[in-house]
């Protein structure tokens, strides 16, 4: 999604030389990275529901990551995503397994030039690595078929890991590839992962905007919104649900309680004129009727 958005962008604005300039209140994202540069991160996820005034869950799961520069050329970079130390505050045994189960694995990405995600390389060793260790878990705990089916679909392709299981990774790399004008909003359309079905992608509107300019620190603002198309939303929910509901031989629901379904991402974050991010925040509001369920995700430089 990265590279689409770059691609739009380019009909918006032009590349030159350095991250800031004052002259035109511009700032634009482009990794000045060499081998071996290293930066680690602290990433803390908060996973909320709330119906109507109470809250029924409010977990929370850290961990860290090292980024590595492995290589560069003229046109891309290779790098290193190390995941290690996670820790979670829920009790339950089985998240506990699962978390651990993403400790010491490496992913390794390719970006553009500039910067802007390109793919996850080394797609078929995460895969076969995390199909193996659900597997393990899967064996000791026979009840827990079908949730380790939903973790096994998030690594089954190489498309289902860009699109679903490396959302921490998409975060890093939003706003990498262009340049924005201070004060500007830039809005259009794009097609974005439909987790149901990934072969029928949603519409969604995107909008960027450069918020905060900061040349005595080397470092500005940006901002992104996405919104999923609601009816699209909508019917394709339904549709999932009443097929689940027929397979399992249970009643279908009602698709009136759908009706206020919503999807929306935004994402603020600081980043150094390096191209190294230095503070991300991003949520995810999913709504339907009086039921709201909030994640947050943080991304900080250590």
């Amino acid at each position: 999604m990265n590279k689409l958005i770059t691609i739009i962008l380019c009909l918006f604005c032009s590349y030159s030389f350095g991250q800031i300039n004052m002259e035109d209140s511009t700032a634009q994202v482009i990794a000045y990275w060499g081998i071996g540069d290293k930066q680690s991160y602290s990433v803390s996820l908060q996973n909320l529901v709330i119906n109507g005034e109470d809250t029924t869950k409010n977990e929370t799961t850290q961990y860290d990551v090292d980024i590595t520069v492995l290589d560069s050329s003229a046109n891309s970079y290779t790098v290193s995503w190390l995941y290690r130390n996670f820790r979670n505050n829920s009790d339950n045994e089985l998240i506990q397994k699962i978390l651990a189960s993403g400790e010491n694995l490496k992913v390794i990405i390719k970006t553009d030039e500039l910067g802007a995600f390109l793919s996850v390389e080394n797609w078929e060793e995460v895969s076969n690595y995390m199909k193996e260790t659900l597997l393990s878990i899967q064996n000791e705990a026979p009840n827990t078929i079908d949730i380790m089916k939903q973790f096994e679909y998030l690594y089954s392709s190489k498309e289902a890991i860009e699109s679903s299981a490396i959302q921490d990774i998409q975060q890093f790399y939003t706003f990498h590839g262009a340049k924005y004008t201070l004060n500007k909003i830039l809005e259009f359309n794009m097609k974005t992962p439909n987790l149901y079905y990934p072969e029928k992608p949603f519409d969604s509107k995107i909008t960027l905007s450069l918020d905060e300019l900061n040349p005595d620190n080397d470092n500005f603002i940006l901002r992104f919104t996405q919104e999923v198309n609601k009816e699209q939303l909508v019917n394709t929910t339904y549709e999932y649900l009443s097929n689940l509901a027929k397979s399992n031989g249970t009643e279908k629901p009602n698709k009136e309680s759908f009706k206020d379904l919503s999807n929306v991402i935004s994402n603020s974050s600081r980043i150094h004129i390096t191209g190294w991010m230095m503070y991300s925040i991003q949520t995810k509001f999913v709504q339907a009727e009086s039921v709201k369920n909030i994640e947050n995700r943080i991304i900080e430089i250590k």
